[in-house]
């Protein structure tokens, strides 16, 4: 257990800090662990949370090597700050007393479709400039991936349940089980005096290999598994395609359910993944298999051939032998897309090559006053980059919706 105070004595205070330079929403850390410091934790608490609403989370699920502790000066030459576990001990702290700055009603709604980070975050802001937000999400719970893409270990589902209660309390709608773009289309949404809308419905399709074999009843899709894991029933042997951060949640969750075998295979010799997350994956009992690309499943495990890359590591080749993999299951973890409903059911709204909507740069899509973020924008992304993203699309909706009236 981190310490939280001597790691706030050991900052340096920086003139400038590449930590918060290391930090995709730009967090004041040097102010954070000055406060914390002169024990003013709720003052550091509402900094936080006004730079980021979603602070407490993504002191949790960030990839802190890569960002603000990786930039630590400290951590040239020795360890750096563990910035992440004071913001962790500020955020929790500080949620659920928070109370925020917020304008008078000024009587106009907007509407925010996906309940998501990218969704929360624009809900909150615009609630704080006046406006009757109402969220419309097609699960029963809010969070969107962080609610059904993250496992327990490593976000405690306790704190969205206090971000649920904390929207109900400064007096954001929530309407769950309600999929735009079925029984309500957005058309209804504008009818009903809605003046702007937000759409943050994230990327929930599974990306396909392609290959014979993905029909199989033994096959899954990870984004799926994650979901709800305690729906299915797996083997001893578990083959995990991908080697993603998605693919290494998939291969904890499961060695925390039982005694499996767990092998991920990537067709490179590298992982985007968070190093923390693969030697996580590592410590726990996964194993890796490297330079292998999936030609087809069968009911007994998927078979490979094994591909050659160049001195930059890249595919240049593969070798002609098949490779034959025992397996009770295979799961595949190669990313995933936004889903079609509210493109095939919304004049004027208009989807990228990929899938993905299409924005300006200030996130308003092809059809004016309807306005997106997070990855159903820029696609699988991080936490804290669809909420920097989501931030700016929110003075870009007040912008829009003064410009009515001008």
């Amino acid at each position: 257990m981190i310490h939280v105070i001597e790691e706030a004595e050991r900052c340096l205070q920086c003139k400038k800090p590449l930590c918060r330079t290391g930090c995709p929403i730009n967090t004041n850390i040097p102010q954070m662990i000055k406060d914390i410091r002169e024990n003013n934790v709720k003052k550091a608490g509402k900094m936080l949370f006004e730079n980021n609403p979603l602070s407490v989370v993504c002191s949790l699920v960030c990839d802190h090597q890569k960002q603000c502790e990786g930039h630590c000066v400290l951590s040239r030459k020795g360890e750096g700050i563990h910035i992440s576990s004071i913001e962790n001990y500020i955020s929790d702290a500080c949620l659920d007393q928070m109370e925020l700055d917020m304008a008078e009603d000024n009587g106009k709604m907007v509407a925010v479709i996906g309940a998501g980070p990218a969704g929360i975050t624009i809900a909150i802001e615009m609630k704080k400039r006046g406006y009757d937000v109402t969220i419309f999400d097609a699960r029963d719970k809010i969070g969107g991936v962080l609610q059904y893409g993250i496992p327990e270990f490593r976000l405690p589902k306790s704190i969205l349940y206090r971000y649920r209660k904390k929207l109900d309390g400064i007096g954001i709608h929530i309407r769950p089980n309600t999929t735009i773009g079925g029984a309500l289309v957005i058309d209804d949404l504008f009818r009903d005096g809605y003046k702007a809308i937000f759409i943050g419905t994230g990327v929930w399709r599974p990306k396909k290999l392609s290959i014979p074999g993905e029909t199989l009843g033994n096959v899954h899709f990870a984004i799926d598994f994650l979901a709800n894991p305690g729906a299915y029933t797996l083997g001893r042997d578990i083959a995990i395609i991908g080697v993603g951060n998605t693919a290494m949640d998939v291969a904890r969750t499961i060695m925390r359910s039982g005694e499996h075998k767990v092998t991920l295979f990537a067709r490179r010799n590298v992982s985007e993944a968070a190093v923390e997350e693969i030697e996580y994956a590592k410590l726990e009992g996964a194993e890796f298999s490297w330079c292998m690309r999936p030609v087809r499943i069968e009911k007994d495990g998927p078979v490979f051939r094994r591909t050659i890359l160049d001195g930059d590591g890249n595919i240049v080749g593969e070798e002609e032998e098949e490779i034959k993999v025992k397996a009770d299951n295979t799961i595949i973890a190669v990313s995933q897309g936004p889903k079609s409903k509210l493109v095939d059911t919304t004049e004027g709204l208009k989807p990228s090559a990929k899938g993905l909507l299409l924005t300006d740069e200030n996130g308003e899509t092809t059809r004016h006053g309807i306005f997106a973020a997070g990855d159903v924008v820029l696609g699988a992304r991080t936490v804290v980059e669809a909420v920097s993203y989501a931030k700016k699309v929110a003075q870009s909706m007040d912008d829009y919706i003064n410009s009515l009236e001008g």
